[in-house]
């Protein structure tokens, strides 16, 4: 007898407007699915990296380096590959489409495959794609080539 399977279909969503592209947002909700909402940058939302990195450029490396640092009022990466997991590991036998961030398809990769955190920033997802997830009995694959 086969258990249930659970199909996670993540639609990365288009770049934000102009002006708007590279800056860090504010952690954009996903209607029905409150775990993957977007990585809260805490006080460097709105902001450009440059930006950041010239007022901070220790925190900035910190960022990049040590997936437990958060930005002043914000999230770390360990934080929130922990929230996408467990609403990815919560989800009901069916299939689910959800539209996120980058970083929330990042981070559920990361997950899903068990992989160390810091693979997080190796991790690339081109705007508007589609990454497949499906889970079985605790163990997820990611779907490759859509």
């Amino acid at each position: 007898m086969k258990t249930p399977l659970v199909r996670v279909r993540f639609v990365r969503l288009p770049h934000a407007a102009p002006g708007r592209a590279d800056r860090f947002g504010h952690g954009a909700p996903c209607p029905g699915h409150e775990g993957f909402r977007g990585l809260d940058t805490g006080e460097w939302a709105g902001r450009t990296l440059d930006e950041v990195a010239a007022a901070d450029p220790a925190a900035v490396h910190a960022w990049l380096t040590d997936p437990h640092y958060a930005p002043p009022g914000g999230e770390s990466v360990a934080a929130l590959i922990a929230r996408v997991g467990a609403e990815l590991d919560g989800l009901a036998a069916a299939t689910h489409r959800a539209e996120v961030e980058q970083a929330v398809v990042r981070a559920a990769v990361v997950h899903a495959l068990e992989l160390p955190a810091a693979t997080f920033w190796r991790l690339d997802v081109r705007p508007e794609s589609v990454t497949t997830l499906t889970g079985r009995a605790g163990r997820w694959n990611l779907l490759v080539g859509q």
